[in-house]
């Protein structure tokens, strides 16, 4: 019988022969290249899952290092040439501190915040929320009138009157709720009303985190209680800090 031809086979193919992502390598070498090399092929997906996320960390730790540099910088020329940094320094070293800048620690901060104050450790810049030396010295500033009342006043900081009322004279008297902030925000005609109610927003924001205030709702309650009084009282300004 004539030979008949078998019917063509399917090709083959091994699991290997499989077409693969190719990625490139994460290049360590800490050049000013390698660095936009590693950004280009992380963007473009060309890094392998392991190696984009060593990218990612590595990222994160130089942009730590650069916020704490650019916070201990800041921190170092607002001490020296800041009006409101320097005239609040002086008033609380007035009741018996020495402020230098080794009271204003700054660091990384996880929490929804600026900076904070305790009494026995001083104060806190949070370097990774800071965006500018305008802000810094705010936050400075805020942070100098908690201190300020904690010498002058003898503030009971598990009262939550007291806590709120340092609140309130923080935020009226450091700058960040000044006539710069409420003319862009509101425009000329609302600048008193934008300035009371940015102290009280400010001042409710920073009682609800405290570990003893349960909820938005008692912290302002508690601001509310205090309010007349506290932001009223200018000391150690003449007025309110523009």
């Amino acid at each position: 019988m004539p030979a008949t031809d078998s019917p063509p086979q399917a090709e083959q193919h091994s699991p290997d022969s499989a077409s693969k992502p190719q990625y490139k390598p994460l290049d360590l070498s800490g050049t000013w290249w390698s660095r936009q090399l590693n950004a280009l092929n992380f963007a473009t997906g060309r890094l392998s899952a392991e190696d984009g996320a060593r990218f990612l960390q590595r990222e994160e730790i130089k942009r730590w290092a650069t916020s704490l540099k650019d916070c201990e910088k800041r921190r170092q020329y607002l001490l020296k040439y800041s009006p409101i940094v320097r005239f609040m320094t002086e008033k609380v070293d007035g009741l018996g501190a020495n402020i230098t800048s080794k009271h204003f620690a700054c660091n990384f901060c996880v929490e929804m915040k600026a900076g904070g104050f305790n009494p026995d450790y001083g104060m806190e810049l949070c370097a990774n929320k800071l965006t500018s030396r305008r802000h810094q010295e705010q936050v400075m500033a805020h942070e100098l009138m908690h201190a300020y009342d904690h010498m002058r006043f003898e503030v009971d900081w598990n009262d939550l009157r007291h806590a709120a009322c340092s609140e309130i004279r923080a935020s009226g008297l450091s700058g960040e709720c000044g006539f710069v902030q409420q003319f862009w925000r509101h425009g000329q005609h609302k600048i008193t009303r934008g300035y009371q109610d940015c102290v009280k927003r400010r001042a409710i924001l920073s009682m609800v985190a405290r570990p003893n205030c349960k909820d938005e709702l008692q912290a302002a309650k508690v601001v509310n209680e205090v309010w007349d009084s506290c932001l009223t009282d200018t000391r150690p300004f003449d007025e309110v800090y523009k």
